[in-house]
């Protein structure tokens, strides 16, 4: 079993990738393998409206970039963790490109997506955050994907970096998460 975690954050070791690794920490304790993709801080492009990907029917988009790896690793995938901070109380644009370039793309191929579980993760500094664990959430659930639940929205709360540790609350939502991501997996594949 596999899962993968896609950073939406620009800061490559910053609150959303220590979210990230604590829930990697509990996955990794029950033997899945785990591995984090940095897409925050590319440059990727939105979707275009192309509709290549309906035609070609090849598993990508036809735009070259960081979210055609991200979709990738996602179909090898178990298990699909996407994180993001907030930003002006909305996903990363890079997280935004992902959404809906991984939404067209898998429901242009069967659903390619269908029946794995997926898991959306939030960094915020006061507010805002709600909207982004939805925005996330919306790709799981177009995509028959399988969202399991934690104790609380899967947040931490911190502004500058490493200061999501001392959110005691999230933190501890984020283990919760990896127990329940881990549990869930070994029930369904």
């Amino acid at each position: 079993m596999k899962v993968v975690a896609i950073n939406g954050s620009p800061r490559k070791n910053g609150n959303t990738s220590i979210m990230i690794k604590k829930v990697f920490s509990e996955l990794e304790a029950e033997g899945i393998e785990t591995e984090m993709i940095q897409l925050g801080g590319n440059l990727v492009h939105g979707c275009t409206g192309c509709r290549k990907c309906a035609e070609n029917k090849d598993k990508e988009c036809v735009i070259k970039d960081t979210v055609n790896d991200c979709i990738k690793k996602m179909v090898e995938a178990d298990g699909i963790i996407v994180g993001s901070p907030t930003y002006v109380a909305n996903v990363s644009t890079e997280v935004k490109a992902l959404i809906d370039r991984a939404t067209v793309v898998g429901r242009s191929n069967n659903q390619m997506y269908k029946n794995k579980v997926g898991a959306s993760l939030v960094a915020v500094r006061r507010a805002g955050a709600v909207n982004v664990f939805s925005a996330i959430n919306y790709l799981f659930f177009i995509s028959e994907m399988i969202v399991p639940g934690s104790t609380y929205w899967n947040l931490g709360i911190g502004g500058a970096v490493g200061q999501v540790e001392e959110d005691l609350e999230g933190m501890n939502n984020m283990t919760n998460l990896g127990k329940n991501i881990a549990w869930l997996l070994k029930k369904i594949v």
